[in-house]
């Protein structure tokens, strides 16, 4: 799946953002939206990335450790940041005076794939797509608290609405069936959406003080660092034996060396991992935000066509029901969001 800084970025009014890593931007320094068509060929474009980004991973993640799919990745992505930094100010542009806020949202970062990441190992890509959709509802949840944003009736009910798609995907009392996922995995992708939620928190605080490509550079440091970590506490498999959990396996098994066929998949997902942010940045660049935003939703059709054609996974009736109440009361907040920032701005107009 990948972490999707930008349709979740738009819970966040009222300035805009620089999609490759959801920088804020004032919105004088915002580049005007001139070409619809284009922004959504692109934000179609790194929904279609991010897709295979999942695949990819799924398909790593019977073979090699997460930290390690991480840390190759991140390697090559950290290359193509610090290239397009050099359009942004060059690597002077690293300097910052908050390191602190960049730690944690990098920390956030990580700990969002990751748990994702271990999810995507043990249960559907169509499960773990809708249920790290929440990220959205709990940004409008933390905003009230850490940004003073006031949240009216229709979208705290709208909220409600999507953590009760949340409990249906959960299967309460379908264990009696035989057929509910573990619940402590199923719980992963929600985790991984907290996590983000807080990162983008942070994101808000951060405001525009770093260049897209810096703070991309300073999240990919951040996993190079993590995984680099896990490596040396875990990299032996030590902690794996006798684990039967898939996503724990994923988490903690030995590093091994890839396979040359397997190197082409990891250095393609590290290349995959460039192209959505640059994706997702110039689909926002070339539209408002309004109008490409909810086509990022397009990563729960793919996730289950993908899903069927490389794992044989069906969603079954809990799964169609759950993402339909979590992406429905995501797309309204985000409409009810848009509607506030038009009343807003004509208020100022006055």
């Amino acid at each position: 799946m990948g972490i999707r800084p930008a349709l979740f970025d738009r819970f966040l009014p009222p300035k805009s953002t620089d999609l490759n890593t959801g920088t804020r931007m004032t919105p004088q320094a915002a580049q005007p939206a001139h070409n619809p068509r284009l922004g959504i060929a692109f934000v179609c474009a790194g929904m279609a990335f991010i897709s295979i980004n999942d695949v990819l991973i799924k398909q790593l993640s019977g073979g090699y450790p997460l930290h390690e799919v991480v840390f190759i990745r991140s390697l090559v992505a950290i290359v193509f940041s610090l290239t397009v930094l050099q359009f942004e100010g060059g690597f002077a542009a690293l300097r910052t005076k908050d390191w602190a806020l960049h730690t944690l949202r990098g920390l956030g970062m990580v700990v969002a794939n990751m748990a994702l990441f271990a999810a995507m190992a043990a249960i559907p890509l169509a499960d773990a797509t809708a249920l790290f959709f929440v990220a959205p509802l709990f940004i409008t949840v933390l905003s009230i608290f850490f940004l003073g944003e006031k949240v009216g009736i229709r979208r705290i009910s709208a909220v409600v609405v999507g953590f009760l798609g949340v409990i249906i995907m959960l299967r309460p009392g379908s264990d009696d069936l035989g057929q509910a996922p573990d619940r402590l995995t199923l719980f992963l992708p929600i985790i991984g959406a907290f996590a983000y939620a807080c990162v983008q928190i942070l994101t808000r605080r951060l405001g525009s003080k770093a260049p897209a490509a810096a703070m991309a550079a300073y999240i990919q440091i951040a996993f190079i660092v993590v995984s680099a970590g896990f490596w040396l506490v875990a990299g032996d498999g030590r902690f794996a034996e006798g684990v039967e959990n898939k996503s724990a396996l994923f988490l903690l098994r030995a590093w091994v060396w890839p396979t040359p066929y397997d190197w082409g998949m990891l250095l393609f997902l590290g290349l995959i991992s460039g192209l959505i942010a640059y994706a997702l940045s110039q689909a926002y660049r070339s539209a408002e935000a309004a109008t490409v935003a909810p086509f990022e939703y397009i990563a729960m059709p793919l996730a289950i066509l993908w899903g069927w054609l490389f794992f044989d996974d069906i969603p079954d009736v809990w799964v169609y029901a759950g993402s339909f109440l979590i992406v429905g009361s995501g797309v309204y907040v985000f409409v009810r969001e848009q509607q506030r920032a038009r009343a807003a701005a004509g208020v100022g107009k006055r």
